[in-house]
């Protein structure tokens, strides 16, 4: 592993931490996994007695945070104050807009045939896995991050993350998170360079599976256009599934 490149991305994370304002663990590159998901699982059990939520955050690309930070048109305390869209609608409103822009630009494609397909041929994802290289050699320099908030989708608000090509604003990220935390029990639990994963207590039902494929096809397009394929083939792996893998090119 490049040691050089985690000093580098060490004092990104100093930057960080004065940004974010809370306390954090540094965790190295690795080749191995483990630790990394047994520092994130002691931290939600911590974090339930102190009162803030775990949140880790890669150091690859960790200036895009700090940009993103320069740019973000409301602060921190507006974004917690300000009144949140209803999530449902957002990601509704979002896949609306979508399918009339790809069916406007190829209107030969199938909406269903094409785009939804059949429920089948999805894998199950279990592990966080977006801190790794894309080789899945080597993990990135994390830090987790101790987020002060007191529900989970507000570690948006601290986070500067979206408003960048079809990536979600902050206010309606938050307003998902809030909306999948209190029908799913889903937490956001690691943020990247344009990736985002969020963890759940258990799967969601097999009969809620092309429901909430079809949102999170309008939160992110780029997780069935760039790899399922179809909506179909995510919705058949979500019931087995306690992670959410969100990735805006």
């Amino acid at each position: 592993m490049d040691v050089r490149w985690d000093s580098v991305a060490q004092k990104q994370a100093e930057r960080l931490e004065e940004y974010l304002g809370c306390p954090y663990t540094w965790i190295p590159s690795m080749t191995e996994d483990r630790p990394i998901l047994e520092a994130y699982r002691e931290a939600r059990k911590r974090g339930e007695r102190e009162g803030f939520w775990p949140l880790l955050i890669s150091m690859w690309n960790s200036r895009c945070f700090l940009d993103f930070a320069a740019l973000r048109r409301q602060s921190r305390e507006e974004l917690l104050s300000a009144p949140l869209p209803d999530g449902r609608e957002v990601v509704r409103r979002r896949l609306q807009d979508w399918r009339a822009e790809i069916t406007a630009e190829d209107p030969s494609l199938n909406w269903r045939e094409d785009i939804l397909g059949k429920v089948e041929g999805g894998k199950p994802r279990t592990r966080l896995s977006g801190f790794w290289d894309y080789r899945h050699v080597e993990t990135a320099p994390l830090v987790l991050a101790e987020i002060p908030a007191k529900n989970p989708w507000e570690v948006f608000a601290w986070l500067p993350f979206g408003g960048w090509n079809d990536c979600p604003q902050d206010l309606e990220h938050m307003a998902v998170a809030k909306y999948w935390f209190e029908k799913y029990g889903a937490v956001p639990a690691l943020a990247a360079h344009g990736v985002a994963e969020y963890v759940l207590p258990a799967p969601i039902p097999r009969e809620r599976a092309m429901e909430v494929a079809l949102e999170q096809y309008g939160y992110c397009a780029d997780i069935v256009d760039q790899s399922f394929e179809t909506v179909g083939a995510l919705a058949d792996g979500l019931p087995r599934s306690t992670v959410w893998y969100f990735w805006w090119d």
